[in-house]
Protein backbone atom coordinates (compact mmCIF):
# COMPACT_ATOMS: atom_id res chain seq x y z
CA UNK A 1 0.00 0.00 0.00
CA UNK A 2 1.63 3.35 -1.03
CA UNK A 3 0.33 6.37 1.07
CA UNK A 4 -0.28 9.93 -0.82
CA UNK A 5 2.19 12.13 1.02
CA UNK A 6 3.34 14.48 -1.70
CA UNK A 7 1.86 17.63 0.35
CA UNK A 8 4.68 17.14 2.80
CA UNK A 9 8.30 16.74 3.95
CA UNK A 10 10.23 16.00 6.49
CA UNK A 11 12.64 18.91 7.67
CA UNK A 12 14.66 19.43 11.03
CA UNK A 13 12.69 21.92 13.24
CA UNK A 14 15.64 23.03 15.61
CA UNK A 15 15.25 22.25 19.13
CA UNK A 16 11.41 20.63 18.24
CA UNK A 17 13.76 17.93 16.21
CA UNK A 18 12.09 16.83 13.11
CA UNK A 19 9.06 18.00 11.62
CA UNK A 20 6.78 18.57 8.65
CA UNK A 21 6.67 21.45 6.45
CA UNK A 22 4.36 21.58 3.18
CA UNK A 23 6.09 21.39 -0.21
CA UNK A 24 2.90 23.80 -1.81
CA UNK A 25 0.53 25.92 -1.22
CA UNK A 26 -2.74 24.59 0.81
CA UNK A 27 -6.04 25.78 1.20
CA UNK A 28 -8.50 25.57 4.13
CA UNK A 29 -10.15 22.01 4.45
CA UNK A 30 -7.55 20.80 1.95
CA UNK A 31 -6.91 17.11 3.71
CA UNK A 32 -2.57 17.29 4.05
CA UNK A 33 -2.21 13.81 4.15
CA UNK A 34 -4.88 10.70 5.38
CA UNK A 35 -2.93 7.74 7.35
CA UNK A 36 -4.13 4.61 8.74
CA UNK A 37 -3.15 3.30 12.39
CA UNK A 38 -0.04 1.03 12.75
CA UNK A 39 -1.70 -0.42 15.48
CA UNK A 40 -5.01 0.76 17.27
CA UNK A 41 -6.74 -1.09 20.10
CA UNK A 42 -10.42 -0.01 22.15
CA UNK A 43 -10.57 1.20 25.42
CA UNK A 44 -10.58 -1.87 28.31
CA UNK A 45 -13.77 -0.07 29.94
CA UNK A 46 -15.93 -0.14 26.47
CA UNK A 47 -14.34 -3.40 24.80
CA UNK A 48 -17.71 -4.80 24.87
CA UNK A 49 -19.48 -1.84 23.35
CA UNK A 50 -17.37 -0.93 20.74
CA UNK A 51 -15.85 -3.22 17.43
CA UNK A 52 -12.51 -4.03 17.82
CA UNK A 53 -12.45 -3.64 14.34
CA UNK A 54 -14.20 -0.84 13.07
CA UNK A 55 -14.29 0.92 16.49
CA UNK A 56 -17.97 1.66 15.75
CA UNK A 57 -20.29 1.78 19.31
CA UNK A 58 -22.79 -1.00 18.47
CA UNK A 59 -25.31 -2.89 20.68
CA UNK A 60 -25.61 -6.92 20.49
CA UNK A 61 -21.78 -7.88 19.26
CA UNK A 62 -20.36 -11.00 18.98
CA UNK A 63 -17.86 -12.10 20.87
CA UNK A 64 -14.61 -13.93 19.73
CA UNK A 65 -15.36 -17.76 20.43
CA UNK A 66 -11.62 -18.39 21.40
CA UNK A 67 -10.48 -15.28 23.64
CA UNK A 68 -14.05 -14.45 24.43
CA UNK A 69 -12.76 -10.68 24.99
CA UNK A 70 -12.51 -9.09 21.36
CA UNK A 71 -16.35 -8.10 20.10
CA UNK A 72 -16.83 -7.15 16.75
CA UNK A 73 -19.88 -5.90 14.26
CA UNK A 74 -20.36 -8.98 12.62
CA UNK A 75 -18.15 -11.64 10.57
CA UNK A 76 -17.41 -9.36 7.70
CA UNK A 77 -15.73 -7.16 11.19
CA UNK A 78 -14.15 -9.91 12.68
CA UNK A 79 -12.81 -11.48 9.42
CA UNK A 80 -10.81 -8.08 8.30
CA UNK A 81 -8.92 -7.66 12.07
CA UNK A 82 -8.09 -11.94 12.03
CA UNK A 83 -4.68 -10.92 11.03
CA UNK A 84 -4.17 -8.40 14.13
CA UNK A 85 -6.30 -10.03 16.55
CA UNK A 86 -4.96 -13.79 15.85
CA UNK A 87 -1.76 -13.44 17.98
CA UNK A 88 -3.61 -11.30 20.31
CA UNK A 89 -6.00 -14.14 20.32
CA UNK A 90 -3.90 -16.77 21.19
CA UNK A 91 -1.92 -14.73 24.23
CA UNK A 92 -5.11 -13.64 25.89
CA UNK A 93 -6.25 -17.46 26.19
CA UNK A 94 -3.34 -18.45 27.43
CA UNK A 95 -2.54 -15.50 30.01
CA UNK A 96 -6.28 -15.80 30.88
CA UNK A 97 -7.13 -12.38 30.88
CA UNK A 98 -6.83 -9.74 28.68
CA UNK A 99 -4.14 -6.76 29.80
CA UNK A 100 -4.54 -3.26 30.22
CA UNK A 101 -4.69 -1.39 26.78
CA UNK A 102 -1.32 0.14 26.94
CA UNK A 103 -0.14 -3.45 27.08
CA UNK A 104 -2.64 -5.00 24.41
CA UNK A 105 -1.50 -1.89 22.18
CA UNK A 106 2.21 -2.31 22.85
CA UNK A 107 2.26 -6.05 21.87
CA UNK A 108 0.19 -5.00 18.64
CA UNK A 109 3.21 -2.49 17.65
CA UNK A 110 5.63 -5.41 18.40
CA UNK A 111 3.94 -7.81 16.47
CA UNK A 112 3.60 -5.76 13.72
CA UNK A 113 7.36 -4.46 13.89
CA UNK A 114 8.13 -8.04 13.86
CA UNK A 115 6.23 -8.56 10.39
CA UNK A 116 6.84 -5.56 8.79
CA UNK A 117 9.85 -4.06 10.09
CA UNK A 118 8.00 -1.15 11.03
CA UNK A 119 7.25 0.10 7.80
CA UNK A 120 4.47 -0.57 6.22
CA UNK A 121 4.17 1.80 3.25
CA UNK A 122 5.99 3.39 0.55
CA UNK A 123 4.54 6.66 1.79
CA UNK A 124 5.31 6.14 5.73
CA UNK A 125 7.97 9.00 6.18
CA UNK A 126 9.81 7.04 9.70
CA UNK A 127 9.45 3.79 11.35
CA UNK A 128 7.72 3.34 14.54
CA UNK A 129 10.86 2.62 16.64
CA UNK A 130 12.53 6.34 15.25
CA UNK A 131 9.73 7.70 16.91
CA UNK A 132 10.56 9.14 20.58
CA UNK A 133 10.05 7.93 23.54
CA UNK A 134 11.27 10.15 26.01
CA UNK A 135 11.88 7.27 28.55
CA UNK A 136 14.58 9.31 30.54
CA UNK A 137 12.72 12.39 31.05
CA UNK A 138 9.91 10.60 32.70
CA UNK A 139 9.33 11.41 36.53
CA UNK A 140 9.38 8.56 39.15
CA UNK A 141 6.02 7.86 39.40
CA UNK A 142 5.93 7.34 35.95
CA UNK A 143 8.91 5.30 35.34
CA UNK A 144 7.26 2.98 38.00
CA UNK A 145 4.17 2.23 35.83
CA UNK A 146 6.42 1.56 33.23
CA UNK A 147 7.96 -1.12 34.98
CA UNK A 148 4.59 -2.45 36.11
CA UNK A 149 3.46 -2.29 32.58
CA UNK A 150 6.84 -4.13 30.97
CA UNK A 151 6.39 -6.61 33.78
CA UNK A 152 2.61 -7.61 32.32
CA UNK A 153 3.54 -7.36 28.94
CA UNK A 154 6.38 -10.27 29.68
CA UNK A 155 3.76 -12.21 31.32
CA UNK A 156 1.21 -11.66 28.87
CA UNK A 157 4.26 -12.12 25.63
CA UNK A 158 6.28 -14.31 27.65
CA UNK A 159 7.99 -15.88 24.31
CA UNK A 160 8.67 -12.03 23.37
CA UNK A 161 12.62 -12.02 21.26
CA UNK A 162 12.86 -8.24 22.68
CA UNK A 163 14.56 -7.27 25.79
CA UNK A 164 12.95 -4.94 28.13
CA UNK A 165 14.67 -1.77 26.80
CA UNK A 166 13.32 -2.12 23.86
CA UNK A 167 9.64 -2.99 25.06
CA UNK A 168 10.27 -0.13 27.64
CA UNK A 169 11.04 2.06 24.15
CA UNK A 170 7.70 1.09 22.46
CA UNK A 171 5.62 1.74 25.71
CA UNK A 172 7.20 5.54 25.69
CA UNK A 173 6.42 5.59 22.38
CA UNK A 174 2.95 5.21 22.85
CA UNK A 175 2.87 7.14 25.86
CA UNK A 176 3.93 10.26 24.00
CA UNK A 177 2.61 9.85 20.39
CA UNK A 178 -0.63 7.41 20.85
CA UNK A 179 -3.73 9.00 19.15
CA UNK A 180 -7.24 9.17 20.79
CA UNK A 181 -9.88 7.22 18.66
CA UNK A 182 -13.53 7.97 18.66
CA UNK A 183 -16.10 6.43 17.37
CA UNK A 184 -18.03 6.82 14.12
CA UNK A 185 -20.08 9.89 15.31
CA UNK A 186 -16.50 11.72 16.85
CA UNK A 187 -18.64 12.24 19.95
CA UNK A 188 -16.62 9.79 22.48
CA UNK A 189 -13.21 8.45 22.75
CA UNK A 190 -13.14 4.77 22.44
CA UNK A 191 -9.84 3.80 21.82
CA UNK A 192 -6.07 4.42 21.09
CA UNK A 193 -3.62 3.95 17.94
CA UNK A 194 -0.40 4.52 16.79
CA UNK A 195 -0.06 7.32 13.50
CA UNK A 196 3.75 7.18 12.27
CA UNK A 197 3.54 9.88 10.21
CA UNK A 198 1.24 12.13 12.01
CA UNK A 199 3.75 11.47 15.38
CA UNK A 200 5.61 13.88 12.97
CA UNK A 201 3.51 16.61 13.07
CA UNK A 202 5.03 19.33 15.89
CA UNK A 203 2.55 21.25 18.32
CA UNK A 204 1.31 24.88 18.10
CA UNK A 205 -1.04 26.08 20.76
CA UNK A 206 -3.00 27.75 18.10
CA UNK A 207 -2.27 25.24 15.09
CA UNK A 208 -2.50 25.94 10.87
CA UNK A 209 -4.07 22.04 10.97
CA UNK A 210 -6.50 19.69 12.78
CA UNK A 211 -6.24 16.14 12.83
CA UNK A 212 -9.94 13.97 12.65
CA UNK A 213 -10.55 10.51 13.08
CA UNK A 214 -12.46 9.69 9.48
CA UNK A 215 -13.78 6.11 9.70
CA UNK A 216 -13.34 5.74 5.67
CA UNK A 217 -15.25 5.70 2.52
CA UNK A 218 -15.53 2.04 1.12
CA UNK A 219 -15.97 3.46 -2.44
CA UNK A 220 -12.94 4.97 -2.67
CA UNK A 221 -10.50 3.97 -5.45
CA UNK A 222 -7.52 4.37 -3.28
CA UNK A 223 -7.17 1.77 -1.00
CA UNK A 224 -6.23 3.50 2.11
CA UNK A 225 -9.18 5.23 2.25
CA UNK A 226 -10.64 2.15 2.71
CA UNK A 227 -8.91 1.81 6.49
CA UNK A 228 -11.54 2.06 9.36
CA UNK A 229 -9.44 3.86 11.10
CA UNK A 230 -7.91 6.80 9.11
CA UNK A 231 -6.73 9.81 10.27
CA UNK A 232 -6.93 12.95 8.48
CA UNK A 233 -4.44 15.90 8.60
CA UNK A 234 -6.88 19.21 7.62
CA UNK A 235 -5.84 22.80 6.94
CA UNK A 236 -7.47 25.44 8.80
CA UNK A 237 -6.59 28.17 6.65
CA UNK A 238 -4.26 28.91 3.67
CA UNK A 239 -0.66 27.07 4.36
CA UNK A 240 1.82 28.74 2.64
CA UNK A 241 4.86 26.32 0.66
CA UNK A 242 7.69 25.35 3.07
CA UNK A 243 5.45 26.43 5.85
CA UNK A 244 5.56 23.97 8.91
CA UNK A 245 2.71 22.02 9.77
CA UNK A 246 1.09 21.94 13.16
CA UNK A 247 -1.59 20.65 15.19
CA UNK A 248 -2.84 21.15 19.32
CA UNK A 249 -1.68 18.25 21.27
CA UNK A 250 -3.78 20.35 23.80
CA UNK A 251 -7.24 22.41 23.90
CA UNK A 252 -6.48 25.85 23.55
CA UNK A 253 -9.27 26.12 26.23
CA UNK A 254 -6.68 26.54 29.16
CA UNK A 255 -4.39 29.15 30.41
CA UNK A 256 -0.92 28.92 28.99
CA UNK A 257 0.68 28.24 31.93
CA UNK A 258 -1.59 25.09 32.48
CA UNK A 259 -1.28 24.13 28.52
CA UNK A 260 2.63 24.77 29.16
CA UNK A 261 2.68 22.27 32.26
CA UNK A 262 0.35 19.73 30.77
CA UNK A 263 2.56 20.19 27.68
CA UNK A 264 5.94 19.35 29.78
CA UNK A 265 4.82 16.58 31.46
CA UNK A 266 2.88 14.53 28.70
CA UNK A 267 5.03 15.33 25.66
CA UNK A 268 8.42 16.44 27.78
CA UNK A 269 8.82 19.96 26.24
CA UNK A 270 8.80 23.59 26.83
CA UNK A 271 6.20 25.18 24.51
CA UNK A 272 7.33 29.07 23.28
CA UNK A 273 4.68 29.38 20.89
CA UNK A 274 3.48 32.83 20.53
CA UNK A 275 0.02 31.71 22.17
CA UNK A 276 2.24 31.12 25.73
CA UNK A 277 5.20 33.60 25.00
CA UNK A 278 2.94 36.65 24.71
CA UNK A 279 -0.15 34.96 27.04
CA UNK A 280 -2.46 35.49 24.60
CA UNK A 281 -5.85 35.46 25.46
CA UNK A 282 -5.38 34.25 29.42
CA UNK A 283 -6.95 37.35 30.34
CA UNK A 284 -10.20 37.09 28.70
CA UNK A 285 -10.18 33.37 30.36
CA UNK A 286 -9.61 34.83 34.00
CA UNK A 287 -11.53 37.71 33.49
CA UNK A 288 -13.94 38.96 35.70
CA UNK A 289 -17.08 41.04 35.16
CA UNK A 290 -16.73 44.55 34.29
CA UNK A 291 -20.12 46.85 34.97
CA UNK A 292 -20.21 50.60 34.06
CA UNK A 293 -16.37 50.32 34.43
CA UNK A 294 -16.48 48.45 37.97
CA UNK A 295 -15.01 45.04 38.81
CA UNK A 296 -15.51 43.07 41.34
CA UNK A 297 -13.10 43.25 44.34
CA UNK A 298 -10.02 40.39 43.42
CA UNK A 299 -11.24 38.81 47.24
CA UNK A 300 -14.25 37.99 45.97
CA UNK A 301 -13.53 37.08 42.33
CA UNK A 302 -10.55 34.51 44.39
CA UNK A 303 -13.69 33.40 46.44
CA UNK A 304 -15.98 32.68 43.65
CA UNK A 305 -13.45 30.94 41.46
CA UNK A 306 -12.69 28.74 44.68
CA UNK A 307 -16.13 27.77 44.49
CA UNK A 308 -16.80 27.42 41.17
CA UNK A 309 -13.76 24.67 41.27
CA UNK A 310 -15.45 22.87 44.11
CA UNK A 311 -19.14 22.93 42.39
CA UNK A 312 -17.03 21.40 39.11
CA UNK A 313 -15.68 18.32 41.10
CA UNK A 314 -19.41 17.90 42.59
CA UNK A 315 -20.74 18.36 39.13
CA UNK A 316 -18.50 15.60 37.84
CA UNK A 317 -19.13 12.98 40.92
CA UNK A 318 -22.66 13.90 40.16
CA UNK A 319 -22.59 12.98 36.27
CA UNK A 320 -20.72 9.82 36.94
CA UNK A 321 -23.20 8.55 39.43
CA UNK A 322 -25.99 9.50 36.91
CA UNK A 323 -27.56 11.64 39.33
CA UNK A 324 -28.42 14.35 36.21
CA UNK A 325 -31.11 16.45 39.06
CA UNK A 326 -28.18 16.84 41.28
CA UNK A 327 -26.09 17.93 38.31
CA UNK A 328 -28.67 20.80 37.34
CA UNK A 329 -28.88 21.71 40.88
CA UNK A 330 -25.60 22.58 41.72
CA UNK A 331 -24.55 24.05 37.71
CA UNK A 332 -27.65 26.55 38.24
CA UNK A 333 -26.56 27.50 42.16
CA UNK A 334 -22.45 28.01 40.58
CA UNK A 335 -23.90 30.05 37.80
CA UNK A 336 -26.02 31.93 39.90
CA UNK A 337 -23.03 32.94 42.22
CA UNK A 338 -20.92 33.35 39.03
CA UNK A 339 -23.14 35.88 36.85
CA UNK A 340 -21.94 38.90 38.84
CA UNK A 341 -18.72 38.34 39.08
CA UNK A 342 -16.78 36.22 36.50
CA UNK A 343 -16.69 37.32 32.94
CA UNK A 344 -18.52 35.57 30.59
CA UNK A 345 -15.24 34.48 28.97
CA UNK A 346 -14.07 32.70 32.12
CA UNK A 347 -12.97 29.11 31.98
CA UNK A 348 -15.10 27.96 35.24
CA UNK A 349 -18.07 29.69 33.97
CA UNK A 350 -17.71 28.08 30.44
CA UNK A 351 -17.09 24.90 31.51
CA UNK A 352 -20.29 25.43 34.23
CA UNK A 353 -22.31 26.01 31.39
CA UNK A 354 -21.52 23.15 28.91
CA UNK A 355 -22.19 21.02 32.18
CA UNK A 356 -25.57 22.67 32.04
CA UNK A 357 -26.71 22.79 28.87
CA UNK A 358 -25.38 19.29 28.12
CA UNK A 359 -27.83 17.67 30.99
CA UNK A 360 -30.75 20.01 30.63
CA UNK A 361 -30.78 18.72 27.25
CA UNK A 362 -30.45 15.04 28.13
CA UNK A 363 -33.16 15.80 30.36
CA UNK A 364 -35.27 17.97 27.51
CA UNK A 365 -35.56 20.67 29.62
CA UNK A 366 -34.58 22.96 26.16
CA UNK A 367 -35.54 26.32 26.79
CA UNK A 368 -33.35 26.50 29.49
CA UNK A 369 -30.20 24.62 28.07
CA UNK A 370 -30.35 26.92 24.48
CA UNK A 371 -29.55 29.88 26.74
CA UNK A 372 -26.78 28.14 28.17
CA UNK A 373 -25.53 26.50 24.96
CA UNK A 374 -26.21 30.17 23.44
CA UNK A 375 -23.86 32.29 25.92
CA UNK A 376 -21.07 28.98 25.56
CA UNK A 377 -20.97 29.67 22.36
CA UNK A 378 -21.02 33.25 22.54
CA UNK A 379 -17.58 32.58 24.60
CA UNK A 380 -16.04 30.25 22.57
CA UNK A 381 -16.26 32.34 20.32
CA UNK A 382 -13.92 35.22 21.69
CA UNK A 383 -11.27 32.35 22.75
CA UNK A 384 -11.33 30.28 19.29
CA UNK A 385 -10.10 30.00 16.15
CA UNK A 386 -12.98 30.98 14.13
CA UNK A 387 -12.53 27.28 12.43
CA UNK A 388 -12.19 25.51 15.32
CA UNK A 389 -13.51 21.95 15.44
CA UNK A 390 -14.40 22.21 19.18
CA UNK A 391 -16.40 25.26 18.62
CA UNK A 392 -18.47 24.07 15.84
CA UNK A 393 -19.39 21.41 17.67
CA UNK A 394 -20.77 23.10 20.77
CA UNK A 395 -22.36 25.24 18.26
CA UNK A 396 -23.88 22.09 16.45
CA UNK A 397 -24.96 21.45 19.65
CA UNK A 398 -26.31 24.82 20.37
CA UNK A 399 -28.07 24.84 17.09
CA UNK A 400 -29.78 21.39 17.94
CA UNK A 401 -30.98 22.25 21.26
CA UNK A 402 -32.44 25.86 20.08
CA UNK A 403 -34.21 23.92 17.30
CA UNK A 404 -36.02 21.44 20.19
CA UNK A 405 -36.84 24.46 22.08
CA UNK A 406 -38.90 25.21 18.95
CA UNK A 407 -36.75 28.74 18.67
CA UNK A 408 -36.06 27.76 14.98
CA UNK A 409 -34.60 30.68 13.82
CA UNK A 410 -31.55 30.75 16.04
CA UNK A 411 -31.38 27.14 15.78
CA UNK A 412 -31.34 27.00 11.77
CA UNK A 413 -28.98 29.95 11.92
CA UNK A 414 -26.79 28.42 14.40
CA UNK A 415 -26.71 25.12 12.39
CA UNK A 416 -25.63 26.46 9.74
CA UNK A 417 -22.92 28.36 11.28
CA UNK A 418 -21.94 24.86 12.87
CA UNK A 419 -21.57 23.15 9.03
CA UNK A 420 -19.76 25.64 7.55
CA UNK A 421 -16.89 25.22 10.01
CA UNK A 422 -16.94 21.29 10.14
CA UNK A 423 -16.64 21.57 5.96
CA UNK A 424 -13.21 22.50 7.21
CA UNK A 425 -12.53 20.94 9.98
CA UNK A 426 -14.28 17.73 9.13
CA UNK A 427 -14.92 17.27 5.52
CA UNK A 428 -17.70 16.41 3.68
CA UNK A 429 -17.54 13.00 4.06
CA UNK A 430 -17.88 12.83 7.52
CA UNK A 431 -20.69 10.65 9.10
CA UNK A 432 -20.95 14.00 11.86
CA UNK A 433 -21.18 16.19 8.99
CA UNK A 434 -23.32 14.48 6.33
CA UNK A 435 -25.68 14.30 9.94
CA UNK A 436 -25.06 18.02 10.01
CA UNK A 437 -26.19 18.47 6.46
CA UNK A 438 -29.08 16.65 7.32
CA UNK A 439 -30.22 19.02 9.73
CA UNK A 440 -29.47 22.18 8.05
CA UNK A 441 -31.60 20.55 5.14
CA UNK A 442 -34.72 19.78 7.92
CA UNK A 443 -33.98 22.82 9.96
CA UNK A 444 -34.17 24.89 6.65
CA UNK A 445 -37.90 23.55 5.88
CA UNK A 446 -39.62 24.06 9.04
CA UNK A 447 -38.07 27.62 9.12
CA UNK A 448 -40.02 28.12 5.54
CA UNK A 449 -43.09 26.55 7.39
CA UNK A 450 -42.67 29.21 10.24
CA UNK A 451 -42.57 32.08 8.47
CA UNK A 452 -45.58 30.88 6.62
CA UNK A 453 -47.87 30.71 9.57
CA UNK A 454 -45.78 31.04 12.78
CA UNK A 455 -49.19 29.98 15.18
CA UNK A 456 -49.57 26.91 12.76
CA UNK A 457 -45.48 25.53 13.08
CA UNK A 458 -45.69 25.73 16.89
CA UNK A 459 -49.25 23.79 17.28
CA UNK A 460 -47.59 21.31 14.55
CA UNK A 461 -44.64 20.93 16.64
CA UNK A 462 -46.67 20.59 19.67
CA UNK A 463 -48.92 17.97 18.26
CA UNK A 464 -44.90 16.19 17.36
CA UNK A 465 -44.25 16.28 20.76
CA UNK A 466 -46.84 14.86 22.17
CA UNK A 467 -46.88 12.61 19.26
CA UNK A 468 -51.06 13.54 17.82
CA UNK A 469 -51.24 12.96 14.73
CA UNK A 470 -52.22 16.66 12.61
CA UNK A 471 -53.46 18.01 8.98
CA UNK A 472 -50.59 19.76 7.12
CA UNK A 473 -52.33 20.66 4.19
CA UNK A 474 -53.54 24.28 4.83
CA UNK A 475 -49.80 24.75 6.81
CA UNK A 476 -47.36 23.73 4.60
CA UNK A 477 -46.64 24.21 0.59
CA UNK A 478 -46.50 21.47 -1.94
CA UNK A 479 -42.62 21.54 -2.09
CA UNK A 480 -42.89 20.51 1.99
CA UNK A 481 -45.52 17.94 2.36
CA UNK A 482 -42.94 15.17 1.45
CA UNK A 483 -40.60 16.41 4.59
CA UNK A 484 -43.32 17.53 7.10
CA UNK A 485 -43.50 14.19 8.57
CA UNK A 486 -39.93 14.48 9.87
CA UNK A 487 -40.78 17.47 12.34
CA UNK A 488 -38.44 16.89 15.28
Amino acid sequence: MTLDMDNVEVFDAGEKGRGLRTTKDLWAGEVVFAEPSFAAVVFDSLSQQVCHSCFRRQANLHRCAQCKFAHYCDRTCQTACWDEHKQECAAIKKYEKAPNENVRLTARVLWRIQKDTGIVSDGQLTSVDQLEDHVADMLADDLKELKIDVQNFLGYCPKTRHGTEYISHIFGIIKCNGFTLSDQRGLQAVGVGLFPNLCLVNHDCWPNCTVILNHGNQSALNAAYHSKRRIELRALSKIAENEELTVGYVDFLNVSTDRQRTLKHQYHFDCTCKSCSEHLKDDLKMAAKETDGNKPSDELVKEVQEFSLECLAKVEAARTAGDFHEVVKLCRECLEKQEPVLGNTHLYHLRMLSAASEVLAYLQFFSEAAEYAGRLVEGYMKLYHPINAHLGMATMRAGVTYWHAGLIEVGHEMICKAYAILMVTHGPNHAITKDLESMRMQTEMELRMFKQNENVYHSMREAALQNKPMGMAEAVSVEDKALSHKLL
